[in-house]
Formats: structure tokens, C-alpha cells, sequence
């Protein structure tokens, strides 16, 4: 990748700084093995580094072509699939999903009470596709003490263990909904019920629709839901921070059940991929849809997803449940698929508008349409919260810009 930061508007010295932040604070103390930086401005490519060790227990350096666990960062992908076919005029938002899942016409709100004794209720009004494309619909991840999730384990909703995707949006059909649709905030399966959708509505195999209208078009060439033999080698290792922060292996890759292609087609957190792969989805944004001519989306879809579709313009601070997810909550907002920096001054980062997520094992990207300008940042450490990598390369990069 030939680099061009002064065509970027940046200040390369001051860009570089992110090697040496990433070497001094990361790598060199172990508390990563290694990781890989893209940025790139109006086009031009102004930084890409791979730095440390892609399998610290074979002492293989990060290659340029590293294939990671994007995890989370799959979710965007897949907003982008089902959006697609919102533009064909196959629903609107405001369709209900029971539209294409019926047996979700039957679902239910929790109220009070657990096990037997538990009280539920039929929706105000039923559940959107808005709502699943921004987690506002009362779905969770099942992972809390919360009923509604102990009833998510026990109808046995896996994504994963055999199951597929129509086996997994009927047994969901049966857990009731933390609140009522739209009027909260949850981290959930959500995405992973878009990539249903998409099944349903295409009529094709999910894994084989992003293939097509998006892999394919944008030379996404080595993004999948399982690494294909002849790329074994370039198949990082995951790690997990300990708390006596040292690092434990916890998916070889030689071993990983992602050299397998599973039954379940994650959209929520099933793929594999590369920094320059997600680079170029991550452009075809940034140009509002386009790719070397290809186009994903038309630009006014883009715009509509990156805009705060949170009830009444709040902020997650005012609209979450829980804590977990990809994205601290002050001055932050969410749309169809991505979050976005509403304000500079509540959320205490640069880059007002600009749409992002990232990924379970530290994976993150962002797009910044003021400043025409992405970045992906990819390592595996989990849990993703570990360090606040997003924050740090922001202050880094922004700061380099100089024209």
C-alpha cells in the first residue's frame, strides 16, 4: 500500500505517533501481541502498520494480510445487507418484523415476576425492522440474571451448536422483550435476526447474499464466516486479558472452530476478515455507497443509517440498559447498524458525526464524513473493553491533521 499522508492533510511525523504509542504502551509490555492501523483521508492513504506478533505461541510476526475475528464489527456489514434490500422497496422501516417472521406476531413484554410466576404483555406496538436495526427492540443477549434473559436460556436460543438462523428467530419468538420496542436502548441479537431477515426477504442462504452484493462487489477477498484452508497460515491468534494481565491463548488458530464453516451465519458476530478488506467497506461508506464502481448503497441510504434514530434525538446515556457494548454512552448516539458522535463536548472525543462500531476481541473502525475520513484498527484481546484503543488513536490521528 503505496502511502500519501501529505496528500492526506497530514503532518506525517505527527501521524507516526501512533507506532510509537502502540509499541511503547502495548506491545512491548505484552499487553498485546500485536495489531494492525489503517487511516486514510479524502481517498488517500496516509498511514497502515503492522506491528508485533500475530501468534505469540509460534512467534509469527503480524503480516500486512493478518486475518482477524472482527466479531462485532460483522453488525455493519449486515445492516448494509438488509438496507439493500429496504432500497429494492421490499419494507419500510416501520414495518413490523412479524411481517416476515409471523410467529413473532405473538410476542410478549416482560412486566413482573419470574419463572411461573412471571407476567407478561402484548406489546404497545409490535417490533420494527428500525428496531432491530438499532437494538431499540426490547431483544438482549441473554447473558444477565434478568427473567426475560433466563427465559433466552432456557428456550435454548444459541447462535451456534447446530443451529440456523430460522431455527434461532423461532425459539426467540417464545423469550419475552426486556421493554417495550422503541423506548429503550439494549445491546442484543438483534443483528444476528437482520441477517434472518435477510434470508428470508433475498430467499438466499445470508452467508451467500453478502457474498454477492457485498464481498464480491467491493474485492472483499478474504472476508468470510470460516477461513478457507489455503489461508490457515495467515489466521491470527485470540487472547484474553487475565487479571493478573497477562495474556492467555483461548483460540488457536490452528485448532479454531472457525476453520470450519458453521451452520449459523452470524450477522452479529460471525466474521473473518482483514484490515484491507474492511478498509475498502469502510470506503464504499465514506463515498456514500460507491467502490471503484460498484455500488452497495445509494448515498441518501447511507445518510439516513448514520443519523441518531434513538426515540426523540437522545443520547445513550439517557436510552441504555446495561452496560455492555462497543461504545461508551455520553453524547453518543445510535442509528441503523452504527453509533455516531452526536457532541464533541458530552461524549469528550473529536469527530462530531461520524458513524462507527468494533469488536469483541478490541477490533474497531470509524467513518468521519466531516473530515472525509476512515480508520480500522484491528488486534485480538479480549474482552474488548480492556483498553480504550478507540479514544487514544482518535486523539492521535486528529491531532495530525493539518490541512
Amino acid at each position: 500500500m503505496e502511502l500519501a499522508p501529505k496528500q492526506a492533510g497530514f503532518d506525517a511525523s505527527r501521524l507516526e505517533r501512533i507506532t510509537d504509542h502502540l509499541n511503547r504502551n502495548y506491545i512491548e509490555p505484552g499487553k498485546i501481541a500485536g495489531c494492525q492501523v489503517a487511516v486514510s483521508r479524502h481517498g488517500f492513504p496516509a498511514y497502515f502498520r503492522s506491528l508485533g506478533r500475530m501468534d505469540r505461541e509460534r512467534n509469527k510476526a503480524m503480516r500486512d494480510d493478518t486475518i482477524f475475528r472482527i466479531y462485532s464489527m460483522s453488525k455493519p456489514i449486515t445492516s448494509v445487507a438488509l438496507m439493500s434490500l429496504y432500497e429494492e422497496g421490499h419494507f419500510q422501516l416501520n414495518d413490523p418484523v412479524h411481517r416476515f417472521l409471523p410467529e413473532w406476531r405473538e410476542q410478549r413484554v416482560y412486566v413482573s415476576g419470574e419463572g411461573e410466576d412471571v407476567v407478561t404483555k402484548a406489546p404497545d406496538r409490535p417490533m420494527t425492522m428500525r428496531h432491530v436495526l438499532s437494538h431499540s427492540g426490547g431483544l438482549s443477549y441473554g447473558a444477565t440474571n434478568h427473567p426475560a434473559d433466563k427465559a433466552f436460556r432456557r428456550e435454548g436460543v444459541m447462535r451456534g451448536g447446530g443451529d440456523t438462523l430460522k431455527d434461532f428467530t423461532h425459539k426467540l419468538a417464545r423469550v419475552p422483550l426486556h421493554y417495550e420496542p422503541g423506548t429503550r436502548w439494549l445491546y442484543s441479537v438483534s443483528t444476528d435476526v437482520c441477517g434472518a431477515l435477510v434470508e428470508v426477504i433475498s430467499g438466499k442462504r445470508f452467508d451467500q447474499f453478502l457474498q454477492e452484493r457485498i464481498f464480491d462487489p467491493l474485492r472483499m477477498v478474504d472476508t468470510s464466516f470460516h477461513v478457507a484452508p489455503e489461508k490457515h497460515e495467515r489466521f491470527a491468534a485470540n487472547y484474553q486479558r487475565e487479571p493478573d494481565k497477562s495474556l492467555k491463548l483461548i483460540d488457536d488458530p490452528a485448532t479454531s472452530n472457525y476453520l470450519k464453516e458453521p451452520a449459523f451465519f452470524s450477522g452479529g458476530g460471525g466474521l473473518t476478515g482483514t484490515t484491507a478488506d474492511y478498509l475498502r467497506f469502510c470506503e464504499m461508506l465514506r463515498r456514500g455507497g460507491e467502490l471503484d464502481g460498484e455500488r452497495v448503497l445509494g448515498p441518501r441510504t447511507i445518510d439516513l443509517m448514520r443519523k441518531n434514530h434513538l426515540a426523540g434525538g437522545k443520547d445513550l446515556t439517557q436510552m441504555a440498559v446495561g452496560a455492555f457494548s462497543e461504545t461508551a454512552y455520553e453524547g453518543v448516539g445510535f442509528g441503523l447498524g452504527f453509533a455516531t458522535t452526536l457532541n464533541e463536548v458530552d461524549s469528550g472525543t473529536l469527530g462530531a458525526g461520524d458513524y462507527y462500531w468494533g469488536g469483541a476481541a478490541s477490533t474497531i473502525f470509524w467513518v468521519d464524513p466531516t473530515e472525509d475520513l476512515v480508520a480500522v484498527f484491528m488486534t485480538q484481546l479480549m474482552p474488548s473493553a480492556t483498553f480504550n484503543f478507540r479514544g487514544q488513536l482518535k486523539n492521535i490521528i486528529y491531532s495530525a491533521i493539518v490541512e
